[in-house]
């Protein structure tokens, strides 16, 4: 495959930060999909499977400091083979991320340097407008641009009355209903995909992702599976995937999330919920809760019917998320920074015994 960096998204703010690298030797790549540290890379060598330096995981205190997919990297190839070792993360323009699995508190950073993102969402009873919400308040954050997209418009009996619904939580965010199977509704879809840009496709699993991508390139690339009989769908995409459109635009499929935990700020959340933000300024008091205050103009919409009380609710549950999640990142902080400076201490106390 001949390719070309500036259709893989190389612009000047890479080209900038990849001059230091550049005087060394180094080749630009940008990572296509990740196995087991095992990365698969695209560069103007062609296809390279890659293997991160030694001195990036020495340094790398979390996993977002690897790379992700998306991630322009600086390489060095190995003569006469198609391999390579990553030196170094350029900086990124956005990225998506999600607070790790289980009970540690640590970012993962699922694609970078991501342009546009169809939040995608099904219109059988996979719909759910709380979810959207979430992901608007993530991609609000990310420095990437939303656009929702409802899928299934074959298995709505109201598709208008869906499309009004999401747009009462999307503000100004697009809001596109198609139907990937059938290719109906599919052309407005396509006039956001640009030569050079690369979107994400994010949402649950059965919500017809991989349909969508099949569907934009023209051929079944991708497998699909029939959703279970509850509507939830089944997990097709294992692996997040940089896949070369025939437009010249790239896509980025990504493994079915169907209870994405929380990694934004406050920021993130305002814009998704501008209409409650604007509201609360209102309130009484400035750090109201709108569950139990006197003068809560939230409460008060709510009861006059301008503002929808689950999405209140909504607003309120991932402010706490946040809020939690800020109060373990800084019990993190300086659990590492006690960490660090008993070993100083340690080292110290074993140069001053004449151990070193």
């Amino acid at each position: 495959m001949d390719i070309n960096l500036k259709t893989l998204g190389w612009n000047n703010f890479f080209s900038e930060n990849f001059s230091e690298y550049r005087e060394k030797g180094f080749l630009p790549a940008r990572i296509s999909r990740e196995h087991t540290h095992i990365y698969f890379l695209y560069s103007e060598r062609g296809e390279l499977t890659a293997e991160v330096a030694g001195r990036i995981r020495h340094r790398s205190d979390t996993k977002c400091e690897y790379p992700a997919v998306g991630d322009w990297v600086a390489v060095n190839p190995r003569p006469g083979e198609e391999l390579a070792t990553i030196h170094a993360v350029l900086p990124r323009t956005s990225s998506f991320s999600r607070n790790v699995a289980g009970s540690n508190t640590q970012e993962q950073v699922i694609a970078a340097n991501i342009d546009l993102v169809f939040i995608v969402n099904g219109l059988d009873n996979n719909f759910n407008p709380r979810r959207i919400e979430r992901y608007l308040a993530h991609i609000h954050d990310s420095g990437a641009e939303p656009v929702i997209v409802l899928n299934k418009t074959d298995l709505c009996d109201d598709v208008k009355s869906r499309i009004a619904e999401v747009k009462k939580i999307a503000n100004e965010t697009p809001v596109i209903a198609i139907c990937a199977l059938e290719k109906d509704g599919i052309q407005p879809l396509k006039e956001f995909i640009l030569k050079g840009k690369t979107i994400a496709l994010l949402g649950s699993s059965g919500v017809g992702k991989s349909q969508i991508i099949n569907t934009l390139i023209g051929w079944n690339r991708q497998a699909v599976q029939e959703v279970r009989s509850d509507s939830k769908g089944r997990h097709t995409t294992t692996n997040r995937e940089l896949i070369i459109l025939p437009c010249g635009g790239m896509i980025i499929d990504t493994p079915g999330i169907r209870e994405i935990q929380v990694w934004c700020d406050i920021d993130g959340l305002n814009k998704a919920f501008a209409d409650v933000v604007g509201c609360a300024s209102h309130c009484r008091f400035s750090d109201c809760s709108h569950e139990v205050e006197p003068g809560c103009a939230v409460r008060a919409s709510i009861e006059e019917g301008t503002l929808d009380s689950a999405r209140v609710q909504s607003y309120i549950k991932i402010r706490k998320e946040i809020h939690g999640l800020e109060k373990l990142q800084n019990r993190r902080a300086k659990i590492t920074e006690r960490a660090k400076w008993k070993k100083l201490k340690n080292k110290a106390q074993s140069i001053n015994r004449g151990k070193y």
